[in-house]
């Protein structure tokens, strides 16, 4: 496995990181620059905070999947999924889920960072940096998915190809 392939899944894994923080800050009511009728908007500290923490858990946990084109569980299904455990994972099944995810993730990246500059959202100066600081990274997790996608491909189809002998 290529160094460049390991740090790209491990980058796109920690892409989603500082949101996440972000969001679960805000969960918790600390002050992360907005105005309060942004929290009241939110929900937040209160029954919205149960939907910033749990958008956080999910987008870790698709972020974490990206190491799976570089582990042998993205070879592999794991031994504790029902059915599946202990088979091989289609390279068309990985390819498919990681380049529709790589695109999706892409496109979000580039809407946020439109909409952060349309913004009306009423926070400080110091929230509105903290707000793209935090938010940044999340660019590189389509790309970097991207990449690693497409080197999972072309190593498991590679890997499957028997070499042909030929006679002289």
């Amino acid at each position: 496995m290529p160094r460049w392939a390991r740090l790209a899944a491990v980058g796109a894994a920690l892409t989603n990181v500082p949101s996440a923080i972000w969001r679960v800050a805000i969960a918790l009511g600390v002050p992360v620059g907005l105005a309060q009728s942004e929290y009241e908007q939110m929900g937040a500290p209160g029954l919205g905070s149960l939907a910033l923490v749990a958008l956080s858990l999910i987008s870790e946990v698709f972020a974490f999947l990206a190491l799976g084109l570089v582990q042998s569980w993205g070879e592999t299904w794991p031994r504790w999924i029902p059915w599946l455990g202990g088979r091989e994972v289609p390279v068309m099944v990985g390819t498919t889920l990681a380049g529709v995810g790589a695109l999706a993730t892409t496109v979000f990246g580039a809407l946020f960072v439109y909409t952060s500059f349309h913004s009306d959202m009423e926070a400080t100066t110091w929230g509105i940096w903290l707000l793209n600081i935090v938010y940044a990274p999340l660019l590189l997790w389509g790309p970097l998915l991207g990449a690693v996608t497409v080197h999972y491909y072309r190593r498991r189809t590679e890997a499957s190809q028997e070499p042909v002998l030929t006679s002289v």
